[in-house]
């Protein structure tokens, strides 16, 4: 594993997550939506951390934000999945450093977090009205804030990583 989850402020940036998922800001919204937090903080942290990191915080993250939410439909299969393959990619080849980069992994993974929700719901007779628009509108946000967001928090814990590792 990393060097990340050794430091304890750095884990404790993970509580910004719920604590912005609750306040979800209204001028960070398109067309209702918010951005997904969770995604925008755990694909810098399992990059740097690498996949068994990756995977317990996704574990951890769902797992808080599956309390906040008493919906039948769970976040912690795929933040747990994203994590483990976002650690990968940090591990193998090249590191990830271009805003491009980045916004496309975070609309790959708030797409993929999106339509899992929203198979759980399907699957359990319980379809939600705007179910695609709230799947659109949620992914181009996160994609539009994953370079700003994503790239302040890994160059910071790349920097972590580096002195500690």
């Amino acid at each position: 594993m990393g060097v990340l989850h050794r430091q304890r402020w750095c884990g404790a940036t993970g509580l910004a997550v719920p604590l912005l998922t609750l306040a979800s800001p209204a001028w960070l919204k398109l067309a209702g939506m918010a951005p997904s937090w969770a995604v925008l903080w755990l694909l810098p942290w399992a990059l740097v951390d690498g996949p068994k990191s990756g995977a317990i915080a996704g574990l951890a993250l769902g797992l808080v934000l599956d309390g906040l939410n008493l919906g039948g439909a769970s976040q912690v299969p795929l933040l747990m999945l994203l994590g483990w393959w976002w650690g990968r990619l940090g591990r193998r080849g090249l590191p990830i450093e271009r805003s491009f980069s980045l916004g496309l992994l975070a609309m790959l993974g708030s797409l993929a977090l999106g339509a899992s929700l929203l198979l759980q719901f399907a699957l359990a007779g319980q379809w939600p009205a705007s179910g695609w628009h709230s799947l659109l509108a949620q992914s181009v946000i996160t994609a539009l804030l994953a370079p700003m967001v994503c790239s302040l928090l890994l160059l910071r814990w790349r920097q972590v990583a580096s002195l500690r590792g």
